[in-house]
């Protein structure tokens, strides 16, 4: 061998032996210590990170479902209270109702029946008024109904509550007028509703029908045009003291009950106006 190769071939290990010391170890590469040691530390902030986020992404979750909660539960408690507000003003309305028609009944000194239940229709706006003769006794049947705001999750709404009452008139022998309010069921004033919701038809429709066709023939072509309806019974219509007086019959499509009705319209003055606003009143007889 010669001195040149055994040179070089000195100097290529001394070279290794250098580069073994200043990395740690012997016949280590230094690009492929530098390589794991880059992918431990990455790997490392990769599952430290995600940790985190889970972390954070689960916080926020219980946060917003705790909130979510706790606005449906407040909510629902609004609600409630403002339901029972809306009950406890219907009851209160009913009774104020009541207690201004005896008022009114005593200061009528009225002893006609038709007279007594058109006061008694006045003032406590009850579609059906029926009197008792045996117990000589004014019923009233009269249903509430009352809209109250309600809150929810995604925003307010609105929500009724419906109440259904009778409220009874009598007056013992040489006594004052007295009143008792009866809460029924919902269903028992479903009748009711539909012959108060016809009054009003009927009330709008005579108003606009022309004075000159004021007569029972006009008046049942108002109401019912194709004469198919079984609502509607035109009794008379008469004229007299400056107005127009119809009396009809109003029954529930069922037939399940029915009230005599005065629709009273104002006669036609000097200038030719044939059509004027209507009261509607319920009537003991038609």
């Amino acid at each position: 061998m010669s001195a040149g190769r055994l040179r070089r071939g000195e100097l290529f290990l001394m070279e290794k032996a250098l580069a073994a010391i200043e990395y740690g170890g012997a016949g280590v590469r230094p690009d492929s210590q530098d390589g794991s040691t880059l992918m431990g530390r990455v790997d490392r902030c990769m599952t430290t990170g995600c940790v985190t986020v889970l972390t954070v992404l689960a916080v926020v979750l219980a946060i917003g479902l705790s909130c979510l909660w706790y606005t449906d539960w407040h909510a629902g408690k609004v609600n409630r209270e403002r339901r029972d507000s809306a009950e406890s003003s219907i009851i209160r309305q009913t009774r104020e109702a009541a207690d201004a028609t005896v008022r009114s009944l005593d200061a009528s000194h009225a002893e006609d029946v038709d007279k007594l239940t058109m006061v008694i229709g006045k003032h406590t706006a009850a579609p059906l008024v029926a009197y008792d003769a045996s117990r000589r006794e004014f019923t009233a049947r009269l249903p509430q109904r009352l809209v109250y705001e309600t809150a929810g999750v995604l925003g307010g709404g609105s929500d009724m509550v419906n109440r259904c009452f009778d409220i009874t008139y009598s007056r013992p022998y040489g006594q004052a007028w007295t009143s008792k309010v009866t809460e029924r069921s919902d269903g028992v004033c479903g009748p009711a509703s539909e012959i108060g919701y016809l009054a009003r038809r009927a009330k709008t429709r005579i108003e606009g029908v022309d004075a000159r066709s004021l007569n029972r023939t006009g008046v049942r072509k108002a109401l019912d045009p194709t004469g198919t309806l079984r609502t509607f019974a035109v009794k008379d219509v008469t004229r007299g003291d400056g107005a127009v007086v119809v009396s009809l019959l109003i029954s529930s499509r069922d037939a399940a009950a029915g009230q005599c009705y005065r629709i009273t319209r104002p006669a036609p003055d000097a200038d030719g106006d044939h059509r004027a606003s209507a009261t509607a009143s319920p009537a003991a007889a038609c």
